[in-house]
């Protein structure tokens, strides 16, 4: 692991991750819980996580092709700074005590079609940046540093929301996105673009139009996982997976406040459960994945995240369900780091964005159906709406463990090849 520390653009990125997680946890937690107090309604809240996925219907198709052809880093740095700008402007209104429900849920659609264009952005990126031995090392220092920040968050917004607002929590997530642009300005100079190999950059690039270009690029994608079904099947997971963890926003502010009655403070001491657990998990999920392999602890994982989704709502005290959110972020942290590095041996670079953009697509599809379905099943019976969401998680663990021939890793495209 120390290598990984030594590579100076690596710490760069490592370090904007932990520091912008820090605002966009508190971000998701404060608005997820003035949503519920100023509604009492969890469909309200099936309705904001919804709208974290309209963008992504709009944008996978088209942003994978951008993510392979353009500069990532550069990228990454134009999605913070128009985040940044949006969240400013929701934070002003919220001081002056005009901020609405309905621009919220605006603020939170324009963000997450940052967030979706962002995150296979950053792990394309750290693929570009890692020697090929170092995918787990560098996939655990992602998520530790995304959960660390998730975590610190989590514990934040709980115990300050009622000193600061959601102005103030805001400002907070503003202040962060500046740190990150600067540190990713610093990972490197120049346009770096990843290089392809040779018979996709010949003759046929001479006589196409841009858009024939961009829809060839498109169809290559797709094309690339034609018989290749232990990619698909990781994919599968991994959209499973995204459409219940991201569901879980519908559900974890009514448990807090309807079930222990422990209002913002309980809310924060779940979301810190997650963090705390998703957080230690850096410790040894490489160990776990070098034990186990990628697929047996992602289909692990993806189990107890199935099983402790269920149990959550049933716990007779809340620090009982803190500790079942505990494990479940321990599941989250192990079976992200495996998914992460499996994608990035199996997925030569020039392929990157627009297969995990695939598999995004496919996930937010999926998590439109179940954000709407959950928030309105919790509306009468919370216990259930838990429930559909460790079926789905169950549904993950089949596809993980489903027996499928093996792959042989790629190695990373060098402008000989």
């Amino acid at each position: 692991m120390r290598s990984i520390l030594q590579k100076r653009a690596l710490r760069y990125v490592f370090a904007a991750n932990v520091i912008s997680m820090l605002g966009s946890g508190m971000n998701a937690a404060a608005v997820a819980w003035y949503i519920l107090q100023a509604t009492h309604s969890e469909m309200a809240l099936g309705t904001f996580a919804v709208l974290q996925t309209i963008p992504a219907m709009l944008m996978l198709p088209f942003t994978g092709v951008i993510i392979d052809r353009e500069d990532r880093r550069r990228l990454v740095m134009w999605l913070d700074a128009l985040r940044a700008i949006i969240i400013l402007m929701v934070s002003l209104l919220a001081f002056a005590g005009k901020a609405r429900v309905w621009e919220l849920y605006l603020m939170n659609t324009l963000v997450a079609a940052g967030f979706w264009m962002f995150w296979p952005t950053i792990t394309a990126l750290i693929q570009e940046l890692t020697p090929d031995e170092e995918f787990v090392h560098a996939n655990t220092f992602l998520l530790a540093g995304i959960q660390g920040g998730w975590l610190i968050a989590g514990s934040i917004v709980g115990f300050v929301y009622n000193h600061i607002g959601l102005g103030g929590v805001l400002l907070i997530d503003f202040s962060t996105y500046l740190v990150s642009f600067l540190c990713y300005f610093a990972v490197r100079k120049g346009r770096h673009v990843v290089p392809r190999p040779a018979e996709l950059r010949a003759d046929i690039l001479a006589a196409e139009t841009a858009l024939e270009r961009f829809v060839r690029e498109m169809r290559e994608g797709i094309h690339f996982l034609r018989g290749k079904p232990k990619i698909v099947l990781l994919g599968i997971s991994w959209a499973l997976f995204l459409s219940a963890m991201l569901t879980g926003v519908v559900v974890t502010p009514p448990l807090s406040d309807k079930v222990f009655h422990a209002g913002a403070v309980g809310y924060g001491w779940l979301n810190a459960g997650w963090g705390t657990g998703a957080f230690l998990s850096a410790l040894y999920a490489p160990q776990v994945i070098t034990w186990l392999g990628s697929r047996r602890s992602i289909a692990i994982s993806m189990g107890l995240l199935a099983m402790c989704m269920i149990l959550a709502p049933l716990s007779p005290l809340l620090a009982i369900a803190v500790a079942v959110y505990g494990l479940m972020g321990s599941g989250r942290g192990v079976s992200g780091v495996a998914i992460n590095t499996s994608l990035m041996e199996q997925v030569p670079q020039h392929f990157m964005g627009r297969v995990q953009n695939t598999f995004y697509f496919g996930g937010t599809m999926l998590q439109i159906v179940l954000a709407l379905t959950v928030g309105a099943v919790a509306q009468y019976n919370l216990v259930a709406g838990f429930s559909i969401i460790g079926l789905v998680y169950a549904g993950a663990f089949v596809s993980a463990s489903w027996p499928v021939a093996g792959t042989t890793p790629v190695r990373k495209t060098s402008p000989a090849d």
